[in-house]
């Protein structure tokens, strides 16, 4: 160790300087490009990740981590890295995202080195290691930034570059390796890890489990759970499980156990046979959190839900029950699309996701069957879709990414609802059986191991003479939709032409090829007719000769994409729209219309949307009439609107429940007679509802309905002492009740109360739990508070790089639509436009989530003022 210190200097110059050592004279080769050579800095650069890709294989981690009992005392661990490395003179560089005293010894191949750690990376020298094998020990205490420590429960959550906030590695979606876990918890906490137990010694105090190697798997997909969980086994279909959970509604753990186990069999089984590849890892276990972070979290063996999407209760909706279908199904697709096959970087992390949506959308038609496939997959995607690819801050579903610790901005909409109804596009363009069978190609080829949308694109470019390269680059490649306009001549009753052309809703001349229907909708029938999207202009020759409609329904199938325009004799005919796919692709393309300033107002709708509520009969359709009227209700009418529109509102909702016979659209109802309730006559209704603990006549609300009933009277100030605190009082389960204890500030009558919750956020520690606190957001900044909230959206948006880089993947976007969500005047917008106009180089990324979340106040004030 004598030349330590030379070591030191010469790790750091290697790094830090342009130039390289000088070496022995030896014979030139060929000149040929020079690869980049990574530097040091923060995060997983591009280059970096590169780099360790071409030097480093065979790749395994042995991790041992000591939970204390207590919350706050840190987490003593170790660890030990195995790999294969080609030489080179460039240190190697292992991320750490935590400070130097967090490590507390390195060892190279059984020799200790003196630590050497900048800008979040352990860095070793090449002189320190050999070609081949080498294994490198570390002792450090564990990073809490991602492992979401309770009293009495943690579970790690490392998607995108995660993992090095807890341990030491090289942390990058393409050097897959195997992690080996031993864990010593408290007595009476269980754990789960990816692999399956070997074996557990229990002594005084302390319980040691130790886990099998994993399969070789990225490091964002290991993780862990510890705590006190209740372990439910079974084997629905022949499919070994186990479950954790801390739910304690004995309704709501009889009503979900059997459908959780049941659907993710289902999922199972219909993925081995689509794909014809068994199911690859050892073992299928999955853990309920509490107010997890997502809805769930695909890491290899040991899926994590949020536990209120899986346990659900006697007034469950079908839609309810669908949401946690797909989402199971979701999931477990993802074991063979991003686990099994892998993004080779966060680029193309939308990848992973667009498989698992588009494959769950399959699997629900076998685990629920009865539905209507078409009617649930336009009303899961398109609106959610739109809701982004209108924005000022759009982004195209593929996006460059130099450095991982960007990675999270990369999640939204776009790459959740836009990719899978490209998806099912391409399909359409070649095929059920052909996509089928490129994708199983593609599993095959590239199993356990990373694959890039080139490599699958040139594996399905083989089984179709369609130009995908081309289809490629507007879908994948660039952002926005489509606009639609249209031609239809007629004379003495009978269409001489019909016509559709399409620009970009930005005025360009781009074309994104693709499949839709348009209906001629008669007084006792309707024709569709499928228009082929190839070119600027598309003449429908079939119309041609055919009776002069009542009116034109674009998009009647609900699978183009775009803003298509609206026949506004329409709105005098829905009757005439039996079919439920249709009615909704017309209320879609109205709500988008309204918010593009074209065809209809806010106005119109509103009141073609409160008739339709009697008439309305399918269940999902009625879930989206209702949400866009409480919307139109509280964004796009003005206060003093509000007041003169909410009786006759509040009344027609009401009376509409009263007599529908469904108890699930009874549900729905409801949910929005609560969301809009504003009058002294509805919400003494609703008080005496909460009060009494008595539903309206067929509607069944549970607890958290009960909940959330005291936290709309709460924001309403409504003249009852203790409301909350009473609802916490019957509350049983300890996490429900910490949830709303913890929102509680945010709802107080008093002005100072809420500042003072604000200001606490500025603190990372209050931030924690994310869930809560974007709920929480959500009522401080309820339009009845908006005169008093007003203040907290700057200081809102100042935090948000530091919301960035302390939360996880969607906390920056739930946080400014919690934020600005609510919000619809000339000042907030003034506020955001203001906000980034003193920043011009501020972070692009954040910039775009920005104006996607403001764009709702963005054309509300446009709109309205």
């Amino acid at each position: 160790m004598k030349n330590s210190a030379l070591s030191v200097s010469l790790i750091l110059a290697l790094l830090t300087s342009p130039a390289t050592l000088p070496t022995l004279a030896r014979p030139r080769p060929k000149p040929t490009p020079k690869p980049v050579r990574p530097i040091l800095e923060t995060g997983v650069s591009s280059v970096l990740a590169a780099h360790r890709k071409e030097t480093i294989t065979d790749l395994g981690y042995a991790l041992t981590f000591t939970i204390p009992e207590a919350r706050t005392s840190p987490i003593p661990a170790s660890e030990t890295i195995s790999f294969d490395w080609k030489k080179t003179d460039i240190p190697l560089q292992i991320d750490f995202k935590e400070q130097r005293s967090a490590i507390q010894r390195v060892a190279v191949n059984d020799v200790e080195i003196p630590v050497v750690f900048e800008k979040e990376h352990i860095v070793i020298a090449p002189a320190q290691l050999k070609a081949g094998k080498n294994q490198i020990a570390i002792q450090f205490t564990a990073g809490n930034l991602s492992l979401n420590r309770n009293d009495d429960f943690l579970y790690t959550l490392l998607v995108p570059d995660r993992a090095r906030t807890v341990f030491p590695c090289f942390d990058q979606p393409n050097l897959k390796a195997t992690f080996q876990l031993t864990m010593t918890v408290p007595p009476s906490w269980k754990a789960m890890t990816n692999a399956p137990l070997l074996d557990s010694v229990a002594v005084p105090g302390k319980t040691t489990y130790r886990f099998a190697p994993t399969a070789r798997i990225s490091t964002y997909l290991f993780s862990f759970v510890a705590g006190k969980f209740n372990a439910v086994e079974q084997k629905p279909k022949g499919w070994p499980m186990r479950f954790f959970h801390r739910e304690t509604d004995t309704t709501k753990i009889r009503l979900s156990m059997g459908p959780v186990f049941d659907i993710h069999a289902d999922a199972l089984t219909f993925l081995e046979d689509y794909t014809q590849i068994k199911y690859p890892f050892d073992k299928f276990d999955f853990a309920a959190i509490p107010d997890f972070q997502y809805g769930g979290m695909e890491h290899v063996g040991a899926i994590q839900y949020r536990s209120s999407s899986l346990f659900l209760d006697n007034g469950a909706t079908r839609d309810q029950k669908l949401g946690r279908a797909t989402l199971i199904a979701h999931e477990t697709a993802h074991m063979w699309f991003g686990d099994l096959v892998t993004m080779q970087w966060f680029n193309d992390v939308w990848m992973k996701e667009v498989f698992a949506n588009f494959i769950a959308d399959k699997i629900t038609q076998v685990s629920m069957p009865g539905g209507n496939y078409d009617l649930e997959f336009l009303l899961s995607h398109f609106p959610a879709a739109y809701d982004v690819d209108r924005t000022k801050g759009a982004n195209p579903i593929e996006q460059p990414l130099a450095n991982l610790q960007e990675a999270g901005t990369l999640y939204g909409g776009i790459i959740y609802h836009k990719a899978p109804i490209m998806m099912r596009q391409l399909e359409r363009l070649m095929g059920k059986d052909a996509l089928r069978d490129g994708l199983r190609d593609y599993l095959k080829t590239y199993a356990f191991s990373n694959a890039t949308w080139p490599d699958l694109i040139a594996i399905l470019d083989a089984r179709t003479p369609v130009d995908l390269q081309k289809w490629n680059r507007v879908w994948v490649n660039e952002t926005g939709r489509p606009q639609f306009s249209y031609q239809l001549l007629s004379d003495d009753g009978k269409i001489t032409r019909l016509s559709v052309s399409q620009r970009g809703e930005d005025g360009s001349a781009r074309i994104w090829p693709q499949f839709f229907e348009v209906a001629l909708v008669y007084a006792d029938h309707v024709e569709e007719l499928t228009v082929d999207m190839k070119q600027a202009g598309s003449v429908l020759a079939e119309a041609t000769g055919k009776p002069t409609p009542l009116f034109v329904l674009f998009n009647s199938s609900g699978q183009g994409y775009g803003l298509f325009p609206v026949d506004t004799r329409m709105l005098s005919g829905m009757s005439k729209l039996t079919n439920p796919v249709m009615r909704a692709s017309a209320y879609i393309n109205l709500y988008e219309n309204m918010l593009s300033g074209k065809w209809v107002s806010p106005a119109q709708i509103g009141k073609l949307y409160t008739g339709l509520l009697a008439t309305e009969k399918e269940e999902l359709n009625l879930r989206l009439l209702t949400n866009q009227l409480s919307d139109i209700f509280w964004r796009f009418t003005k206060p003093e609107g509000r007041s003169v529109l909410a009786p006759e509102l509040e009344t027609v909702i009401w009376n509409t429940m009263q007599q529908q016979p469904d108890a699930n659209k009874k549900k729905l109802l409801f949910r929005c007679y609560q969301s809009i309730a504003s009058g002294t006559e509805a919400k003494n209704r609703l008080y005496a509802i909460w009060q009494d603990q008595k539903a309206p006549n067929g509607v069944k609300l549970t607890e958290d309905d009960y909940t959330s009933l005291a936290l709309a009277l709460a924001v309403r100030d409504y003249p009852a002492e203790g409301i909350l605190a009473r609802q916490l009082s019957r509350i049983q389960n300890t996490d429900r009740r910490k949830r709303l204890q913890f929102m509680m500030p945010a709802l107080s009558a008093k002005v100072e109360e809420r500042d003072a919750f604000f200001a606490s956020l500025k603190d990372p520690a209050n931030r924690e739990r994310e869930a809560w606190v974007t709920g929480a957001l959500g009522y401080l900044h309820h339009p009845l508070r908006a005169a008093t909230s007003v203040k907290y959206v700057e200081p809102s948006l100042d935090l948000l790089e530091e919301i960035q880089r302390t939360g996880d993947i969607f906390f920056p976007e739930s946080w400014l639509r919690a934020t600005l969500g609510s919000y619809q005047t000339p000042e907030v917008a003034g506020i955001v436009k203001t906000f980034l106009l003193k920043r011009p180089q501020y972070n692009p990324r954040l910039k775009a989530k920005l104006l996607q979340a403001a764009d709702g106040v963005f054309r509300s004030s446009r709109l309205l003022y």
